[in-house]
């Protein structure tokens, strides 16, 4: 007889622990299940800190796959709100669904959870409301938007340990959890889910492996932009209705902390918005990381992306954050995710498997950055394994001219930000799926299938994909 469960949860991401974590709080009596293709939070390790190159792990990259997804090894900033906000700035479209109250209300709960579980009690960009006003003001005047709102910094190691914690908790409380487990397929008879198909991680090359049949009424999609493009496929092939989605394409941009002293010290993270000249495209600034690491993570078929991370205890004298152009396309081409995968795949061919990293003045004198140049160069690169080269060879021409254009933009507002001795890793991608379309409970047009998080469009971020997880469970439990 097959196993059955009253809820599949796909990915142990944010959204779906957080979920978990609901269903016990509200004293829940499901049989619930959490599926993850990496590992335990406590056996995650990255042999990057110690090789000094990626070694592209196998069968899937300790960074973003595992319990808290990319969560446990990323910066650990939770944005939140300012009171006076009338909407909600970052984080997707959660808001959207539940309206910015609800969604209000949902971030001051689990903030608390976070803090529970031994979150920093300090906040970010609360102190210097004065300072950060007359930044806002320069920034309007050059055309640029530039969002404060609080921010809890967890720290990449403290992120670590904090969800360990919690991973833990759901288990000592009856949660299933089952790691190093590929979806291979979900189980949809006559327009309603019935489960899903799994086989072992070490599988995944193997078409021929037998897969395992686990039953569910309930199944929550929450892959994550990890699993984007898994989402895809499974869309296409069980005809889970989905609308025009959209990729971030740029690069990651490392400065001295000294050009970005007032924003790291009256903020901690400037989310910077503009629509640069000649294009009109969204350009925004992402995931800021004061004193921090430009990091490598690896993604299916060994895509090698740059990310960035910031510790509690350990420091750099660098400022990183992505730099990012939304693409969103139109009729007749609707393969955002190809495209985006595309530019990654030339841009690490072209640093043979590696990120790929330029000085800004390079790029502006039209000519690409040799290792000995980066070896005398004033920033001194955090990411050892980058190689030296020319980004200007992968990314599209209207990408780029948007990135160098916003740059200048900001310069006219931090100074210093347009340096010729700045660098820029790339390719920094974030995939989402065709946004899948979902009703007020989350429900696809397959019954009882429900999506959350990032990988199908919804959140962005950790705090919104983790209250997306809160709301699915009191959906089911119709607690809305």
């Amino acid at each position: 007889m097959k196993e059955k469960y009253d809820i599949i949860a796909v990915g142990m991401g944010p959204g779906s622990i957080f979920m978990a974590y609901e269903f016990i709080k509200k004293n829940s009596d499901k049989k619930i299940l959490l599926i993850e293709q990496g590992k335990r939070v406590e056996n995650r390790n990255c042999p990057i800190e110690k090789l000094g190159k990626c070694v592209k792990c196998k069968p899937f990259c300790n960074i973003t796959s595992g319990f808290s997804g990319a969560g446990a090894f990323s910066d650990g900033k939770l944005s939140l709100y300012n009171p006076d906000d009338d909407d909600i700035h970052v984080g997707g479209e959660l808001h959207n669904y539940i309206g910015v109250e609800k969604t209000k209300d949902l971030i001051d709960y689990t903030d608390k959870i976070y803090l529970e579980f031994g979150a920093d009690k300090k906040l970010e960009g609360t102190e210097f409301r004065e300072e950060v006003s007359r930044i806002k003001k320069k920034a309007k005047k050059e055309g640029l938007d530039l969002i404060d709102i609080p921010i809890r910094h967890l720290g990449t190691e403290k992120a670590h340990e904090l969800y360990g914690k919690i991973e833990k908790f759901l288990e000592d409380n009856g949660i299933t959890l089952m790691f190093e487990t590929i979806v291979d397929d979900l189980i949809v008879e006559n327009g309603r889910i019935k489960g899903v198909k799994i086989k072992p991680a070490k599988s995944v090359d193997d078409s021929n492996y037998k897969s395992e049949e686990i039953l569910a009424d309930k199944v929550v999609l929450a892959v994550g932009r990890k699993g984007a493009n898994w989402l895809v496929e499974m869309c296409d092939k069980h005809e889970i209705k989905t609308s025009a989605g959209s990729v971030d394409i740029g690069i990651r941009y490392e400065l001295p902390d000294s050009i970005m002293k007032d924003i790291n010290k009256y903020m901690y993270e400037g989310k910077i918005i503009g629509r640069p000249w000649p294009f009109n495209d969204k350009v925004r600034t992402f995931c800021q990381n004061p004193s921090g690491f430009v990091s490598s993570e690896v993604y299916d078929h060994n895509l090698t992306l740059v990310n960035g991370h910031s510790y509690k205890d350990r420091k750099s004298n660098n400022t990183n954050l992505a730099i990012l152009v939304s693409h969103n396309f139109t009729y007749p081409f609707n393969k955002p995710i190809d495209y985006g995968r595309n530019v990654a795949k030339n841009l690490n061919e072209l640093g043979n498997g590696n990120v790929v990293v330029q000085r800004l003045g390079d790029i502006t004198r039209g000519k690409r950055t040799w290792q000995e140049e980066l070896e005398r160069n004033s920033v001194v690169p955090t990411l050892k394994s980058a190689v030296a080269g020319d980004i200007t060879f992968a990314i599209g021409y209207r990408t780029m001219t948007d990135i160098l254009q916003f740059i200048r933009q900001v310069d006219k507002v931090v100074e210093g930000f347009a340096n010729p001795d700045n660098l820029l890793y790339g390719p920094e991608i974030k995939f989402y799926s065709n946004k899948v379309i979902i009703d007020e409970d989350f429900e696809t047009n397959i019954k009882g299938l429900y999506s959350i998080g990032d990988g199908g469009g919804m959140t962005r971020g950790l705090m919104m994909a983790s209250c997306s997880g809160i709301q699915m469970a009191r959906n089911i439990l119709g607690m809305k």
